[in-house]
């Protein structure tokens, strides 16, 4: 891995978070380059890490040993088309876009290279991330832990045994933040709502989801333990429990989950190779 050279397709948030969390972790930055269409997000990245920036994607694919490729789904394919004829070296392909499947890259990359498909989520901009990986069956497994250093540089790595499991890591993780977000939201109107004031119902509210979360990632129990240790008989969380189940939020969650994963199919079918 130190002396692998990685090319970033692409310098928005996601890939700069990736690329400071490998500084972060003693990478040299020289070994990493940021390619990008947008001349101020090249400037952003240039600023904040002295990596090598370009606005050329052939020249950053021909020295990688990895490519990361960062960029919209809406445009994978002209991308990858486009770095096909400067892939002879072989590079393993790490792709971090939703909704853009293997047998699509494989198509538009050629050259039967190694690829891993991987689900991060924007936790990553803050180093706490958490990303789902596949690989395909020409990834070796030293490539295969060089996916998994790269992208434990912004959190944790969960490998998948199937690729379609990664529409249910968009429908976990990828999509994840913005549940809480939403109930971060509602909580924080309900808190006003009852007299509290916006300033000290949304620190109160963010402070619980980052206390709740630290809990159930230290605790040597599950959730369910957790939940059932802060539900005293007829007491006040009790009730409010009471109030999630008879409104049935568990079938609410469990619908927008699938209704997530199946847009990722969806995106699938809609952006991928026919």
């Amino acid at each position: 891995m130190t002396q692998a050279k990685i090319s970033f397709i692409g310098a928005g948030n996601m890939a700069s978070s990736i690329i400071g969390g490998l500084v972060q972790k003693g990478f040299g930055a020289g070994q990493i380059t940021a390619t990008d269409t947008y001349q101020p997000t090249l400037d952003k990245v240039a600023d904040s890490f002295p990596v090598v920036t370009t606005s050329d994607n052939a020249a950053a694919a021909v020295r990688a040993d990895v490519i990361v490729l960062a960029v919209k789904p809406q445009v994978m394919e002209q991308v990858c088309s486009d770095l096909r004829p400067h892939l002879a070296h072989k590079p393993l392909i790490i792709s971090i876009a939703a909704g853009i499947d293997i047998r699509s890259l494989d198509a538009w990359l050629g050259n039967d290279l190694a690829i891993v498909r991987c689900m991060p989520n924007t936790p990553a901009l803050v180093q706490t991330g958490a990303s789902g990986l596949f690989a395909n069956e020409r990834t070796s497994d030293e490539q295969k832990a060089i996916a998994q250093e790269i992208m434990e540089a912004v959190g944790i790595v969960q490998w998948t045994a199937s690729e379609d499991l990664i529409d249910s890591v968009i429908a976990v993780s990828g999509s994840g933040p913005a549940y809480y977000f939403l109930m971060m939201e509602a909580m924080i109107d309900a808190g006003v709502a009852q007299g509290l004031s916006r300033e000290n119902a949304t620190e109160l509210t963010l402070q619980t989801a980052l206390g709740a979360a630290k809990l159930a990632k230290d605790s040597d129990v599950d959730v369910i333990e957790l939940r059932r240790r802060v539900s005293s008989p007829n007491g006040t969380t009790e009730r409010a429990i009471q109030s999630f189940e008879e409104n049935k939020l568990r079938d609410v969650v469990s619908k927008a989950m699938d209704a997530c994963a199946e847009r990722s199919r969806e995106m699938a079918r809609e952006l991928g190779a026919q």
